[in-house]
């Protein structure tokens, strides 16, 4: 497994892909974002338009762990979407989204997953911000403390952070 975090816009997808087409001549995209609103679906649509026919798209909100993964290398975007849609049907019930994470980590496959750092940008002002804040930063560090690889990007370059 391998873990990719960073801020916004700074290249983690563009580099997950790239680590992934090394592993392998078809790689499976498993997008996790709910489609709020139009200018997220347009965002969808641009990194849709980013990979070409070597890649399997798979769409999954929720249930990652029981994706057809077996034996293959797929690029998970992103823990902070999918951690979204569990924080907002489960009623932010902290457990219960933390329950989650395990079943996608007892995938067979090559996993590269993607997450964000938002504990390092501006600090949430209200409740419910800042207990998501604290979710997808625990959820961080046990995908960090399983992950063979941790790659922190700044400014589109990455930088290994730990191997094992």
């Amino acid at each position: 497994m391998i873990f990719i975090t960073g801020g916004a816009r700074s290249g983690k997808s563009r580099h997950a892909q790239e680590l992934a087409l090394q592993y392998s001549s078809s790689p499976v995209y498993v997008a996790t974002a709910r489609q709020w609103d139009d200018e997220f679906r347009e965002r969808v649509q641009r990194h849709r338009q980013e990979r070409d026919e070597r890649w399997t798209l798979m769409e999954e909100e929720r249930q990652i762990g029981r994706l057809p993964l077996a034996g293959k290398v797929a690029v998970i975007d992103c823990v902070t979407l999918w951690l979204t849609n569990f924080f907002v049907d489960l009623k932010q019930d902290i457990d219960a989204c933390l329950q989650q994470v395990d079943e996608l980590l007892q995938q067979d496959a090559t996993i590269i997953i993607i997450s964000n750092e938002i504990g390092m940008g501006l600090h949430a002002d209200s409740a419910t911000g800042r207990k998501f804040t604290d979710l997808q930063g625990w959820v961080n560090q046990y995908i960090a403390a399983k992950a063979g690889t941790v790659i922190l990007m700044v400014s589109g370059i990455p930088l290994t952070i730990k191997t094992t």
